[in-house]
C-alpha cells in the first residue's frame, strides 16, 4: 500500500482531533454535537483528510462508518501524537498558574445537582477563562471517548484502568416521616417491612429487597415491597419528607433531612444496602501522565464542599 503517515501542514491538529473523535464514536452526528459543529461540517473535515492522504480513512454507509485498514494504521500513529500535542498544551496554559479552556465533568444527576453545579459556580466566579461542560446523567460513560475530565461515580468501583480516588464510604439509612411513623409505627425488627409500604428504587436484582448486617458481621435479606417504584433519589426523598412511606437513601443525600427532624432513622444497629457494602463517592481521571490545572482545581473544590457538607 502506497500510504504515508507523513504530517502536512495544512492538516492542523483541530482536523486530526476531528479524525480521532470520528475513529471513537464511529459517528458524523455525535461528534459534531460534542464539538458544537454541523454534521456536514464534521464530514468534509475528515473527505479533506482524506483527499490530502490521498486514501479513504473510513467506509461509509447509510447505517454505520467503520474505519478502513488505512484508517486503524493512521489512528495508531496519530492518536498518541495528538495527545502529546494536547498535554504539552495544557501545560502551556498551566504555566500561567490559573486554570483556563474547557473543563468536561460527568457525575450522577442528584449528586450533581448538590455539589457539582455550587463547584462550578465558584470556580466560574473565581477564574473568568474556565468554560465548564457539567454531564449530569446516571449513566456510566466513557472517559476518553467523551474527553472526560472529571467524573464521579457512586457505590462499588468495578476495575479500571482510570485514576480513581476514594473520598469516603457511603451509609445508607432507612427512614421516614414521623407523620408515616404516628399513622402506621415503626417497623420493630426487619421482618416487619413486609408490613410498610416501601419505596423502591430499581436496582436490578436488588430491587425488591434490603441488606441488614448487624454487629457480628450476619447479614439477613429481607424482601420489601410497595405501590411506588422511583428511578430518582431525589425524587423518593420527597415521597418519603411527604409520608408515603419507607425509603432506603444515601447519607449524602438525606442527613441534613434527619438532622433537622425531617425523617427519622429506622434500624440504626444495622447496616443496610440495597445492593453490598462497599458503596462510596469516587472521583475518576483519565489515565494521563499529566493532569491538567483545571482538572486539579475541580477536584480541590468538591472535596472541600464533599468533606463541609456530608460526613
Amino acid at each position: 500500500m502506497n500510504f504515508c503517515f507523513a504530517y502536512n501542514a495544512r492538516m492542523d491538529a483541530s482536523t486530526l482531533k476531528l479524525f480521532v473523535e470520528v475513529m471513537l464514536r464511529r459517528n458524523f452526528t455525535e461528534v459534531a454535537k460534542t464539538e458544537r459543529m454541523a454534521p456536514s461540517s464534521v464530514s468534509r473535515a475528515i473527505a479533506s483528510l482524506e483527499t490530502e492522504l490521498g486514501t479513504r480513512l473510513f467506509q461509509r454507509s447509510t447505517r454505520k462508518l467503520e474505519p478502513t485498514e488505512a484508517g486503524l494504521r493512521y489512528f495508531e500513529r496519530i492518536a498518541p501524537l495528538l495527545e502529546e500535542l494536547t498535554e504539552a498544551g495544557m501545560m502551556v496554559a498551566d504555566s500561567v498558574g490559573r486554570p483556563e479552556g474547557t473543563l468536561r465533568v460527568s457525575a450522577p444527576a442528584v449528586f450533581g445537582q448538590m455539589f457539582l453545579v455550587p463547584v462550578v459556580m465558584e470556580l466560574h466566579n473565581k477564574y473568568p477563562d474556565l468554560t465548564t461542560e457539567l454531564l449530569l446523567n446516571d449513566a456510566y460513560v466513557d472517559l476518553v471517548g467523551e474527553r472526560i475530565d472529571v467524573a464521579i461515580r457512586l457505590g462499588s468501583l468495578s476495575d479500571s484502568s482510570y485514576i480513581a480516588r476514594r473520598v469516603r464510604a457511603i451509609r445508607y439509612y432507612i427512614c421516614a416521616s414521623p407523620e408515616y411513623l404516628k399513622r402506621h409505627g415503626a417497623p420493630a425488627t426487619p421482618q416487619e417491612l413486609a408490613q410498610h409500604e416501601c419505596l423502591l428504587f430499581p436496582r436490578g436484582e436488588y430491587s425488591l429487597s434490603w441488606l441488614f448486617r448487624d454487629v457480628a458481621d450476619n447479614v439477613e435479606e429481607v424482601q420489601i415491597d410497595g405501590r411506588c417504584l422511583i428511578t430518582n433519589s431525589e425524587s423518593i426523598r420527597q415521597c418519603a419528607l411527604s409520608g408515603m412511606g419507607l425509603a432506603l437513601l444515601p447519607d449524602w443525600l438525606v442527613e441534613p433531612d434527619i438532622e433537622s427532624g425531617k425523617l427519622q432513622t429506622l434500624f440504626d444497629d444495622y447496616e443496610v444496602t440495597a445492593t453490598d457494602y462497599d458503596s462510596a463517592i469516587w472521583i475518576l481521571q483519565p489515565s494521563r501522565a499529566y493532569v491538567p490545572l483545571k482538572a486539579k482545581v475541580f477536584v480541590e473544590h468538591l472535596l472541600g464542599r464533599c468533606s463541609n457538607a456530608v460526613g
